[in-house]
């Protein structure tokens, strides 16, 4: 499609990007792209625009098409009845009380390198990274008057980055498996190799750790910090008695549920267990136990328990139809052609010493027009690839700096799904943590691309 549109194929990002400026609102961002998308595909198909409406519908129920789709917008929307249960049970303030008394988390900084830490443990699931470290460390910020918008680029800078430099997770199977595809001899050899290039990664974690240890804020971000309020506890807000195990105990099953469900899945291999279901089902047994032991302690009511659990889907519902129209218009503008058509816009005519930093930006606007790495590491390494071999530059730095630019695009998109769940599990608006996050993710970028320079130059 993008040979028969051309330069157009750009218009919907173009459009998206317009309306979330200035009516600060990601809805009507998503479906004004999405109209304009449609719009495009039948002028290139040769048919009336008027259908446009019509095409944006059926573009949205097939989202409902693909299981994976399915598995991660009923995770967005069951997570909310296991995060209403476990604060509505006191046991998250009372996580945090113990936290405190133990001596482990008594400061801005421990809470800050509690959420930093579990984002870098749990690298073999993303989207688990960031649900653990952004409801662990929820009650924590509260308690020491830090931003939810400080937690979400914690966790969101630290997901990501650690799962696609370590990669023993899913990405690292679908990343050998690209390459694989290439022609490439050694694709385990290059996936190792673009360790040490990939510097966005190691930027972004560096970024997050000064945050966390120096305690200090920029931007955007700062304006949140100084308005940011100490959070009366849920225990108190709710007239029960909170244990500590109202929290652990269903944080504990959903951890070892996601686990098990991908070493089961993966038949015996968690990097090549189906991450969707996995979750899906531990969100299921967390919420089950949390059920279970506010039942067993007759703190709520069964009619109580569910109206909780409702009330907390509810809550969450504008995130889940973010996700859903974000997942549509990255279908729509791969049938319109566009991330293909920026990266070969990019790839023509460069001086040798500027194809790593230009991979690496054509990665980033595929990532930030899309909302997905997935698709910009499908798009990108086919690409990266016969580049390298062409100008006899090595491979794992192309790949690498298509795998960066993937991460930074996906960091500072508002439709990216990994930008909608760090929202969610931090518990701020989705606006708040892109705005917050853009400068670190941009500053984070212009030194990456100062070293890919470098590389290229020496």
């Amino acid at each position: 499609m993008s040979d028969i549109l051309g330069v157009w194929v750009v218009l919907p990002a173009v459009v998206a990007i317009a309306v979330v400026l200035y009516s600060r609102e990601v809805i009507s961002a998503l479906l004004a792209a999405m109209l304009c998308a449609e719009g495009l595909l039948l002028i290139g198909q040769g048919q009336t625009i008027l259908a446009a409406p019509a095409a944006v519908v059926s573009r949205s129920l097939a989202v409902f098409q693909s299981e994976g789709n399915v598995k991660v917008l009923a995770f967005s929307l069951l997570i909310g009845a296991f995060l209403a249960l476990i604060r509505y049970s006191g046991g998250v303030a009372a996580t945090v009380r113990r936290l405190i008394a133990m001596g482990l988390t008594n400061s801005p900084r421990r809470a800050g390198l509690l959420s930093y830490i579990v984002g870098l443990a749990l690298f073999i699931e993303s989207n688990l990274s960031i649900l653990t470290a952004g409801i662990v460390a929820r009650g924590l910020f509260d308690r020491f008057g830090m931003s939810r918008a400080r937690l979400a680029y914690i966790v969101d800078a630290t997901a990501a980055p650690v799962c696609i430099l370590l990669m023993m997770n899913a990405w690292g199977v679908f990343v050998y498996a690209l390459i694989q595809n290439q022609g490439v001899a050694n694709p385990g050899d290059v996936l190792l190799g673009t360790i040490g290039y990939n510097f966005y990664a190691w930027i972004a974690l560096a970024l997050a750790f000064y945050t966390v240890w120096t305690g200090r804020v920029h931007g955007a971000l700062a304006n949140f910090e100084k308005t940011a309020l100490v959070c009366a506890s849920t225990a108190d807000e709710n007239h029960i008695q909170g244990r500590s195990r109202y929290m652990l105990l269903p944080f504990a099953a959903l951890l070892t549920t996601m686990l098990v469900g991908l070493y089961l899945t993966g038949d015996g291999d968690m990097r090549s267990g189906d991450g969707g279901l996995s979750i899906l089902f531990a969100v299921l047994v967390g919420s089950g136990i949390a059920y279970a032991l506010l039942r067993a302690d007759k703190q709520y009511r069964h009619t109580e328990l569910m109206d909780l659990s409702f009330k907390g889907i509810g809550e969450l519902l504008p995130m889940v139809m973010i996700l859903m129209l974000s997942i549509a218009l990255g279908s729509s503008m791969k049938a319109l052609g566009t991330g293909v058509y920026i990266a070969s816009v990019a790839g023509e005519h460069l001086p040798l010493l500027a194809i790593a930093p230009l991979v690496f930006l054509s990665g980033a606007i595929v990532a930030f027009t899309t909302g997905t790495s997935w698709g910009t590491f499908a798009i990108m390494i086919p690409i990266a690839v016969p580049l390298a071999v062409a100008t006899g530059l090595p491979i794992d730095l192309l790949v690498a700096a298509a795998l960066g630019g993937g991460v930074f695009g996906d960091h500072c998109s508002p439709i990216s799904d990994t930008t909608v769940v760090s929202a969610l599990a931090a518990g701020c608006d989705v606006l708040d943590h892109v705005w917050t996050q853009l400068p670190y993710a941009l500053f984070g970028a212009l030194l990456a691309s100062v070293a890919y320079l470098l590389v290229g130059i020496f």
